[in-house]
């Protein structure tokens, strides 16, 4: 699988040799956006790696507990992380979510065509771990990035046969998807909108 150095490594030589986003169909340089910024994708490549180490350090904390999760459980593992894609958010001026197709909250719902062509490109390349695209979301154009989330063995705790799923699940989430899942399964992904115009305020203030 493609590590994340050389992962990283490559986004560095896309947008030195060429600028060009990797979207969904080949197209002409002319249509490639113009980045006024190329640190900031950089950037939130860091940032996306670091949540979702977050997440799985977080998670892993269940690995080999005998203790049936609780609500508490999910403020403790799950919460951390909302509340820190929430603040990269106000922090940068990027929407930061989480979606999933099978989700359980409701708020990580695929919110647009885009949202579910992502979910598909992940579900058919299993290496690859993330993308950009082109897109214009609220009216407003800008860049969004797509990252996987992989399901990990402590995942299965919440997530795995429906019915073993922890009580306070099945009483707290009546329309839940988010189970059946088997380890190395596509759980969702991360999508990251930086709006065109937060682009060239970071620019300008550079300049």
């Amino acid at each position: 699988m493609q590590t994340l150095f050389q992962f990283v490594l490559s986004l560095g030589l896309m947008m030195s040799v060429s600028l060009l986003l990797i979207g969904w169909y080949p197209a002409p340089a002319s249509a490639a956006p113009i980045i006024s910024n190329p640190n900031e994708l950089v950037q939130v490549v860091q940032e996306i790696e670091s949540l979702d180490a977050m997440r799985s350090r977080l998670a892993s904390s269940l690995e080999g507990s005998t203790e049936v999760p609780t609500m508490q459980t999910m403020k403790d593992v799950c919460r951390p992380v909302g509340m820190r894609a929430m603040q990269l958010s106000q922090e940068h001026g990027w929407q930061v979510k989480q979606v999933a197709k099978n989700y359980r909250n409701p708020d990580h719902a695929p919110g647009n065509l885009h949202d579910q062509m992502a979910l598909v490109k992940f579900n058919q390349e299993p290496e690859l771990i993330g993308f950009w695209d082109q897109e214009t979301v609220d009216k407003q154009p800008g860049i969004r990035y797509y990252r996987r989330i992989d399901v990990e063995a402590s995942c299965l705790a919440c997530h795995g046969l429906k019915d073993r799923r922890p009580q306070f699940v099945k009483d707290g989430y009546p329309q839940d998807l988010a189970y059946n899942f088997n380890v190395g399964d596509l759980r969702g992904m991360y999508a990251v909108f930086i709006p065109d115009d937060i682009q060239r305020a970071i620019q300008n203030a550079t300049n």
